[in-house]
């Protein structure tokens, strides 16, 4: 019968059960009321984890696009060239006819080029490049195959009035609007008119103009700074074949190959190196912010917490659902500071640029921002925000269900966590205290600052513990006492902010030690190099004239000159006899063809290096070189012993000593066809001394003029400097009269002022290019320590906050308004005093640390260490407003709100 087996039917279904994804996603929109009710908390973890992804994604995108711009870098309006031809060893210029000459043999893949330096207005030098505008245009691929330019460029530029010889020059959009809006400009007291095209054609801060044009300017006529060569084939062994056969090299021209960008690279990756540590320091800075607020909000729940699960939600779907939380608050914070990030980037772009110009002559391209930032710091925030997380949800979600809301019951933990970063700490910086001595490069270095900045703010807590136990006996009786011994119960909830404060206080003194040091080791430096009263930097042509001018002139007391070469230099031996170029964590430098030695050189594994090969007169030689060591007997030769001095970025990057042996080339090729002087021509070169060279990240080496005319090296000068009689026979000119001076010779000479430049002017320029230069450093120095300092605003605020309730009750047991102001107010600023004070050390040894270890190996500069009390008091008054604006809300808040309101929010 069917109707008795219908009530089987219905004992065998069972009540339906909801999944651990639905159970979790309820639990969600209860935090989701939780967070409209208390938007702070979710507000506190969003502000950490934008601001962030905000400086990581500024300082990316900015050196991202700055290692695009190097490996895309092309000649102006053309391609990128395959090789070069320069001017033969030992000239300065490459003869025109050369190129005439690649075009009578069919290679008409090839580019002529001048570049030089132009006079403006007010007498700033311009930097200005002529090409053949036609052979650069025609080597442009189709408007089709290039979708990235914006039109063809051979439709927009009016070339007639470019080949004509009109006083017409290019810039790019973003270029002419800040130093040509009016669409003219003044160079060599001619006006030329500016044209602009879109800055997506790579022209940077560079002035174009056509070849005929920049030779006038430069006073180049007839001859070139190098030539292009493309070759689509890539058959570059058959092309260098065949300009030997034409005779061109090597006695017309040298041929080198292009690196794609690779020497630029390796010179400036530790300036992006630093950069991105940096980035990392203000993104472990904005994680401990968005930490912070994560266990605020979750201190602020555990009585819901626990009611939900006594309520018969399981834990895993309680964890499921804190996990869900944490995701979607990392995707809207990382998706808000990647849009400030870029907005950020673009405002440092032109400080970057700025910088790598002024430092290694680099050129950065229009940036372009990409969807792969995104992704990275997404996952980035997202791996390090489930690592920080994950164990305060375990622990939650772990608890018992008969446990209650108290919050004091994890002191005891706390205070042993406390105890074990400290100890973890110092292992790490016993560590360090082994490795930094034994480190020679500044990668590793980097790694070891790392290992201490991670260990500073570990050694916080329990260091601010100890200090509160030594002010408790010092306190009086009664409120005083009770207000010292709650503050050691505010270290655990606000250890992490102080910390972060910690991280960035310490950073910023480094950073501004760093920065303030170098400002006065360059000021001393340029005390000793600058002698004389007036520089002068006349063109090429013009040089002779000038010379025997101010030779004859009676104003004129003494007349000091520098030469000046490119060269290779190869490390032949050291001292010991042994190759100094192996081991050692010695950088690879690139290595073109061999030098060509004397026989009787024995020809050890040698690596050419580029460099900037000078001379001088020998007072200026030995009073102004600003020797960092030499051998005693330098002088004592009177300078015509084959001695060389080193750069001291030189020396340390390929780590080069006192007594080692070095060849340069030009000594050698220069002599050939020059078999009687090439008997007294030096072999080898001595390393006779290293002298500072601060500012200067290239190789540079100087030798005695004896030397350089031995080699038969050109005998103009590039530079001439000169001291000048005061007027009545004084020995010097005054400030007043240099003045003249400097317009007299400007007028009599036919020179822009800024060829003629005073020693102050130069180190007053110097001083300001430094700025420039260290601008970038500061701002991001100065955006972490804002990083910090909102984060301290967002702790202090969100525990202010949260003691209510047992404030409001000191208030009913008679305690008025003004002194509970003053409790809180003091104990938040003894946290904060007993953070800044332990900041002072701590960036004292980080300072110490960037400038005798990071900076000496990454750049070849040693800077004497100079503490600046003022940078410290800045960066301190910003921790300690932000505090007080911090607390000064809250009170003020409370003081709007009736007393049993207050009493009722939950207790810490």
């Amino acid at each position: 019968m069917l109707p008795p087996q219908k009530p089987q039917a219905s004992t065998q279904v069972k009540p339906k059960q909801d999944s651990a994804f639905t159970l979790a996603w309820l639990s969600a929109r209860v935090f989701w009321a939780h967070y409209r009710h208390s938007p702070l908390q979710a507000g506190a973890t969003l502000l950490g984890i934008a601001l962030a992804v905000t400086l990581l994604i500024g300082v990316k995108a900015t050196n991202d696009n700055a290692i695009r711009s190097y490996s895309e870098a092309t000649e102006l309006l053309s391609l990128r060239a395959d090789a070069l031809l320069t001017p033969p060893v030992g000239q300065e210029h490459l003869d025109e006819d050369v190129y005439f000459a690649l075009k009578r043999a069919g290679l008409s893949r090839s580019l002529a080029v001048v570049t030089g330096r132009v006079a403006g207005k007010q007498g700033q030098l311009w930097q200005i490049e002529g090409s053949d505008l036609v052979a650069a245009i025609s080597l442009q691929p189709p408007p089709s195959a290039n979708a990235s330019h914006p039109k063809d460029l051979r439709a927009s530029l009016p070339l007639g009035e470019l080949l004509s010889g009109e006083g017409l020059v290019i810039m790019s959009d973003s270029f002419a609007a800040k130093v040509a809006p009016e669409g003219r400009l003044e160079l060599d007291d001619i006006h030329l008119k500016v044209l602009t095209i879109d800055d997506k054609w790579g022209l940077g801060s560079a002035i174009l103009a056509d070849i005929s044009l920049a030779q006038s300017l430069l006073g180049m006529q007839g001859k070139l700074s190098y030539i292009a060569l493309f070759n689509e084939g890539g058959h570059l062994s058959a092309l260098k074949a065949q300009l030997s056969q034409l005779g061109l090299i090597p006695k017309r021209a040298s041929f080198t190959l292009e690196d794609q960008g690779q020497t630029l690279m390796a010179l400036t990756r530790s300036f992006h190196l630093n950069l991105n540590a940096m980035s990392m320091l203000a993104f472990i800075v904005g994680l401990f912010i968005a930490y912070n607020g994560v266990r605020y909000s979750l201190m602020k729940r555990q009585k819901l917490l626990i009611q939900l699960l006594q309520q018969g939600l399981t834990r895993q779907a309680l964890m499921l659902a804190l996990l869900l939380e944490l995701l979607l608050l990392v995707l809207l914070g990382t998706g808000i500071g990647f849009i400030l990030g870029l907005q950020l980037s673009h405002w440092l772009q032109p400080m970057v640029a700025m910088t790598l110009e002024q430092l290694y002559g680099a050129h950065l391209l229009p940036g372009k921002w990409q969807w792969r930032w995104l992704v990275e710091a997404t996952g980035l925030t997202l791996v390090a925000a489930f690592a920080a997380c994950l164990p305060l949800y375990l622990d939650l979600t772990r608890q018992p269900l008969a446990q209650g809301a108290h919050r004091y019951q994890h002191t005891q933990a706390q205070r042993q966590t406390h105890a074990k970063q400290f100890a973890f700490a110092c292992v790490l910086l016993a560590l360090v205290a082994v490795g930094f001595p034994l480190s020679q490069h500044y990668n590793t270095s980097l790694i070891l600052l790392a290992l201490v900045t991670l260990a500073i703010p570990l050694l916080l807590p329990q260091l601010l513990h100890w200090a509160i136990n030594g002010l408790q006996p010092l306190a009086k009786a009664g409120l005083w006492h009770y207000m010292v011994s709650e503050t050691r119960e505010l270290i655990a909830p606000l250890s992490l902010a102080m910390m972060a404060i910690l991280l960035a206080l310490s950073a910023n003194i480094a950073m501004n030690t760093l920065v303030g040091s170098f400002e006065r080791t360059l000021t001393t430096w340029l005390e000793t190099r600058l002698h004389a009263d007036v520089y002068l930097r006349p063109p090429s042509h013009q040089m002779a004239a000038i010379q025997a001018h101010l030779a004859k002139d009676p104003r004129v007391s003494e007349l000091y000159q520098q030469w000046q070469i490119e060269a290779k230099l190869a490390i032949v031996t050291g001292s010991d006899g042994q190759n100094h170029n192996q081991g050692l964590g010695r950088p690879a430098a690139p290595a073109p063809s061999a030098i060509d030695l004397p026989a009787n050189v024995v020809d050890a594994q040698r690596t050419q290096l580029p460099i900037r090969l000078l001379s001088r007169d020998d007072y200026s030689l030995q009073h102004t070189s600003a020797l960092k060591e030499r051998l005693p007997e330098l002088w004592s030769a009177n300078m015509t012993e084959p001695y060389i001095l080193l750069s001291e970025p030189l020396a340390i990057k390929y780590q080069l000593q006192l007594g080692d042996r070095v060849a340069v080339d030009v000594l050698s090729q220069s002599l050939n066809g020059h078999d009687s002087a090439r008997e007294h021509a030096p072999q080898t070169l001595l390393v006779a001394g290293i002298y500072y060279d601060h500012g200067n990240t290239g190789n540079e080496a100087i030798i005695s003029q004896h030397t350089w005319r031995q080699a038969q090296l050109p005998l103009l000068p590039v530079s001439l400097a000169a001291r000048f009689y005061g007027q009545g026979g004084k020995p010097r000119a005054t400030e007043s009269e240099l003045e003249q001076i400097q317009q007299d010779l400007s007028r009599e000479l036919g020179l822009a002022q800024a060829q003629v430049v005073s020693q102050s002017k130069i180190k007053n320029q110097a001083i300001a290019m430094f700025k420039r230069t260290f601008a970038i450093t500061l701002v991001l120095n100065s955006l972490t320590l804002l990083v910090a300092a909102i984060g301290l605003f967002s702790a202090c605020l969100m525990l202010t906050q949260a003691r209510q309730a047992p404030l409001a009750r000191l208030y009913a047991l008679g305690v008025s308004r003004r002194q509970l102001g003053t409790l809180v107010a003091t104990q938040m600023l003894i946290v904060v005093l007993l953070t800044c004070l332990i900041a002072m050390p701590t960036g004292a040894i980080l300072g110490y640390l960037l400038i005798h270890k990071i900076t000496l190996q990454a750049f070849g500069w040693s800077i004497a260490m100079f503490w600046d009390w003022q940078t410290y008091a800045n960066a301190m008054v910003i921790a300690l407003g932000s505090c007080a604006l911090a607390v000064c809300l809250p009170l003020y808040w409370q003081t709007r709100k009736p007393i049993i309101t207050s009493l009722q929010q939950e207790t810490l």
